[in-house]
């Protein structure tokens, strides 16, 4: 799990690597830093508003968030004399020059950690004198997050089949004897199992807009997943069978059965994918189907983190 070695505020954790201030939450880190910009902030935004051409002020456009920059400064290592040569090749290694991002976690204060997924654009350190007694200060590392939100650790899950009536009163099997009221003593009427009613609640506690992952299993034809309140739907003309599942992940816009594209089976009333968002608060989704398409096997399954500018 990402951030399974930051404990505490004041640590910050970059793959297996840990840096923090001294002592922070009670570790002992030979990495140290005193700053870090770009974390709380707002990222830089590309704005669509176009001045008006015969009155005055313009019109309003959206606002995109361009990458977040995280620049940690102040960043030290001290180590017993001698030993500062392993702990610069365990940095290095570290902070190497990679393709694919990973899990920023920084925990600052009380709110608990938060993370980004981000790569490394720089590293600096220090050189001078005090180099051979295991001490460098003034270094920094610098890295880019193409997906500017912060995120929380846990991942949430929320499961649901598609809607399915209660099974109604029992009459007795295999002749009517009439109703169960309960044994041995009276409890009540046994109305059956209770159905599904194909609906589930996510929860977004942030301040931005989450992308989540759907997953929807068969056997199923044409699944659809509809957000109550606006009307944005996700509709697929597509059969899964019991083994196939379709994974739709609104963030990358991709849609995929079996690591194969099937986006083309979206449906003239779908949104397109990477407008599917989770706004803060709470969001009811609901898992449909065409007509006649009602096996209780089918499931519909939705991940997501709360996620913060």
């Amino acid at each position: 799990m990402a951030g399974e070695l930051v404990t505490g505020p004041g640590l910050i954790q970059w793959g297996s690597l840990l840096l923090g201030r001294r002592q922070a939450a009670g570790v002992v880190t030979p990495y140290r830093w005193s700053g870090l910009s770009g974390w709380e902030e707002t990222p830089a935004l590309d704005s669509g508003t176009v001045n008006r051409s015969q009155q005055h002020g313009a019109w309003p456009g959206p606002l995109l968030a361009q990458p977040r920059t995280v620049t940690l400064d102040g960043l030290r290592v001290r180590t017993p004399a001698g030993q500062i040569g392993a702990a610069v090749r365990t940095l290095n290694a570290a902070t190497g020059v990679v393709q694919d991002e990973q899990p920023l976690v920084v925990w600052l204060d009380d709110r608990g950690p938060l993370l980004v997924y981000a790569r490394v654009l720089r590293r600096a350190l220090t050189v001078d004198r005090v180099w051979q007694l295991g001490h460098s200060a003034g270094g920094a590392i610098q890295w880019q997050a193409t997906d500017p939100r912060r995120y929380v650790l846990t991942e949430q899950t929320g499961v649901t089949a598609l809607p399915a009536p209660e099974s109604g009163l029992s009459w007795g099997t295999p002749v009517e004897t009439g109703l169960d009221w309960g044994s041995p003593t009276e409890t009540g009427l046994a109305w059956g199992t209770p159905g599904s009613t194909g609906d589930l609640t996510c929860t977004n506690a942030g301040d931005a807009p989450a992308h989540p992952v759907i997953e929807i299993r068969g056997p199923v034809d044409t699944p659809a997943i509809t957000m109550s309140g606006t009307g944005m739907v996700l509709e697929y003309g597509i059969t899964l069978a019991a083994a196939d599942t379709l994974v739709i992940d609104t963030w990358a816009g991709t849609v995929t059965l079996g690591g194969q594209s099937r986006i083309g089976t979206a449906s003239l009333r779908s949104s397109p994918e990477g407008a599917f968002t989770l706004p803060p608060g709470t969001t009811t989704l609901s898992f449909r189907a065409a007509p006649g398409s009602t096996d209780p096997a089918a499931q519909a399954t939705v991940r997501w983190r709360s996620a913060y500018w």
